[in-house]
Parts: C-alpha cells; sequence; structure tokens
C-alpha cells in the first residue's frame, strides 16, 4: 500500500474541519446518480462526502475548463459518478477519523495482505481490515446497486497503477489527479 504522505495529511487535516450537507449540493450529486447510487451515497459521512463532492467537482471543472480553447466533449455520467462514489466501500467499517489512521498504518506496516485475516475477527481489528478492503467492498457494493461497470471498476481499481485499469486510460488519469488533489 502506498502511504502518500501529503495526500494522507491533507485529507486528515480536512476530515477535522466540520462539515454540513447543503441542499444544492445534493441535487448536484442525485443528477450525476442513479437512484439506487443516492442510496448508497447517502451513507458516506462529512469528510468523504466533503472529498468525494471535490473530486467530482474537479472532473467537471476540467472537463468544461474553456480556458485551454480546447473543446470537451460533455462530461460522461459515468466519470462523475465515479469520482463522487470511488470511496464507497469505506462506509463497511464505518471507522472514524483515528481508527482511519491506525488502519492505514497498520495496512502500511503489516501489508494489504492481511486485511483479509483481520477482516475474519472481531471488534476494532475487523473493522480494520475492512477498511483495508474497501476498494473490492466499495466494488461489490456498485455491482449490486446496478452502477455502470467502469464506475464498479474505478472503486476497485483506483489505488492500482495504470496498468492495471480496465477503465480508459485517460478518465482514469483525470479521476486519479481529482482524487490526489493535483487538478
Amino acid at each position: 500500500m502506498k502511504l502518500q504522505p501529503i495526500h494522507r495529511a491533507r485529507r486528515f487535516f480536512a476530515s477535522l474541519l466540520p462539515y454540513r450537507s447543503d441542499p444544492a449540493e445534493d441535487q448536484w450529486v442525485n443528477k450525476w446518480l442513479s437512484a439506487s447510487e443516492q442510496k448508497l451515497f447517502s451513507r458516506v459521512q462529512g469528510q468523504d462526502r466533503r472529498h468525494a463532492i471535490g473530486v467530482a467537482r474537479a472532473v467537471e471543472d476540467h472537463e468544461n475548463d474553456q480556458s485551454t480553447g480546447e473543446l470537451h466533449p460533455p462530461t460522461p455520467r459515468w466519470v462523475v459518478a465515479a469520482a463522487l462514489l470511488h470511496d464507497i466501500g469505506k462506509t463497511v467499517p464505518d471507522l472514524g477519523t483515528y481508527g482511519r489512521v491506525v488502519a492505514t498504518m497498520s495496512a502500511w506496516v503489516g501489508g494489504v495482505d492481511m486485511a483479509e485475516h483481520w477482516a475474519d475477527t472481531t471488534g476494532f481489528t475487523r473493522k480494520v481490515g475492512l477498511y483495508m478492503m474497501y476498494p473490492r467492498l466499495g466494488s461489490d457494493l456498485l455491482a449490486v446497486a446496478g452502477s455502470d461497470q467502469k464506475v464498479v471498476d474505478w472503486a476497485a481499481q483506483h489505488h492500482l497503477d495504470e496498468e492495471d485499469w480496465t477503465i480508459p486510460v485517460e478518465s482514469g488519469r483525470l479521476l486519479q489527479a481529482a482524487d490526489d488533489g493535483v487538478l
């Protein structure tokens, strides 16, 4: 597992800020998601909601940026849905901010291959194992919800190297840059 200290530090400090849902923002989110995806997204809390919406807004803004003089086709629904739902698997273990720090460090030190073993236990250790499995869990949730296959694939693959992606590489690069906050 890549630690990405700068990205992690930014996300940690952002998670300490309060978040209040905005009805206009919720309406914007809902225009990109199917009814079953909206139900999944309704489970996303504070810090993850802010992050997902920020990633999706960055993708949409980049795709619609007219300042470069380039003509861009309309942003495909699946790309924005993938941006909104890429971390949906984090809703399964229901860890707070400090629990996620422990889980991230555990994955980095112990290796992601420990995830299934830890998920087979109980209590906090189980939650850490499930958190480490969140890309696969999110992919499963999205498949059951009937999401576009590219959205399902991105949830599972967004931490992989681009040669392992099954979505179009340009879309993956865009989604990854937005997720990393460098768009």
